[in-house]
């Protein structure tokens, strides 16, 4: 059956890595479509708008939609597939590829996915001046005074709410479940970071629920840390780690911060998930210092349209590609400038197919 893909392209040197993997992608004669919304700077300036209407319905008809960084007015469309469709869980997965120039010592075996609450926490964007709070004379726990008495300054809103909480931990344990599935061998684990001790309403709150979800899910382990040791943790012992599951904030922080034990963002594939829709995006930045030049790692790209495929129902072409670009950074002749070679972007993606 026939699958639509709204392709997105990105701002700055993100169209260089997308262009060439949408290619390799329609190359494969599985039954891709592919569809191109116009947002962002071009749509405005074709129609007053950023993101029209004509646009979003295009996203809507779609399976799916193909996502390249934004840094500019595209992201209101970014804005639309997140919270206009709620897709509540991104997860991020953290893989070693033999080759890859990761700082650590001993990078072999790490093979975890970070799951990240993607709707609420401080990202509910409900910021304003402290003298609004007046009216409320909150007192804060630590500081034992009004907050609006602290001075000129502004205020962020945290938000945690059962239904989000229980919804993203549910995910998190399914797809521990569905990691086993794909490998017999693992343990599955769920590990929840949360700043408790300090944010006991809120951090506090996301913990006492994960617990509670835990109890429901005994046949996954489950344990707990206080996120800044959960970082610790995260450097020292990434092997140890199956699923990671947090609130939003430091899911999206500690998420970049593991692409880093592979070395390099370019690297770290992203996926978006609701209960109707999903969309896949590189999570390496539009990377506007090398623009133009073709020296993107498309490798974030293609791992996540591995993801994208997945979510179609294409898991053999899938696990193809991923062996495929296994085999190009063992072999790490075509490695681009990130990664310590002198490939250039297509170069990369032609050795890939090649080894497919």
């Amino acid at each position: 059956m026939l699958k639509t893909v709204a392709v997105i392209e990105g701002d700055d040197a993100a169209p260089e890595a997308m262009r060439p993997v949408v290619e390799f992608l329609g190359s494969l004669n599985i039954g891709l479509e592919f569809v191109y919304p116009v947002v962002g700077e071009a749509a405005e300036a074709a129609t007053g708008d950023i993101f029209p209407a004509e646009a979003r319905e295009m996203i809507d008809r779609a399976d799916t939609t193909f996502f390249g960084s934004t840094s500019g007015k595209s992201g209101a469309a970014l804005t639309y597939l997140r919270w206009g469709k709620g897709t509540f869980a991104n997860v991020r997965p953290c893989v070693h590829l033999p080759g890859c120039a990761s700082p650590l010592a001993n990078p072999e075996g790490i093979d975890f996915a970070i799951v990240r609450e993607n709707l609420e926490d401080l990202y509910v964007g409900c910021e304003g001046p402290l003298g609004d709070l007046a009216p409320l004379n909150l007192s804060g726990r630590t500081i034992r005074r009004p907050v609006h008495d602290l001075g000129e300054g502004r205020y962020a809103i945290k938000a945690i709410t059962r239904a989000g909480t229980e919804r993203i931990v549910r995910f998190a344990f399914d797809l521990a479940r569905s990691r086993r599935r794909q490998d017999p061998s693992r343990s599955p684990k769920v590990t929840c970071a949360t700043k408790h001790n300090m944010l006991r309403g809120s951090d506090g709150f996301f913990l006492e629920v994960a617990q509670e979800v835990a109890a429901d899910n005994a046949d996954v382990e489950f344990e707990s840390f206080i996120v800044d040791d959960f970082a610790c943790r995260l450097i020292r012992e990434p092997q140890r780690l199956d699923v990671v599951v947090m609130p939003n904030l430091y899911g999206d922080i500690l998420s970049d911060a593991a692409g880093g034990l592979l070395g390099s963002l370019g690297l770290a594939p992203s996926g978006c998930y609701g209960d109707d829709y999903a969309y896949f995006e590189p999570a390496h930045g539009t990377a506007p210092d090398i623009a133009g030049r073709n020296i993107i790692n498309p490798t974030a790209a293609l791992l996540s349209a591995t993801m994208m495929l997945d979510h179609l129902g294409f898991e053999r072409e899938a696990r193809r590609i991923e062996d495929a670009v296994q085999r190009v950074y063992a072999d790490g002749r075509a490695l681009t400038p990130d990664q310590g070679g002198e490939a250039s972007t297509t170069t990369f993606c032609d050795a890939v197919v090649a080894a497919l």
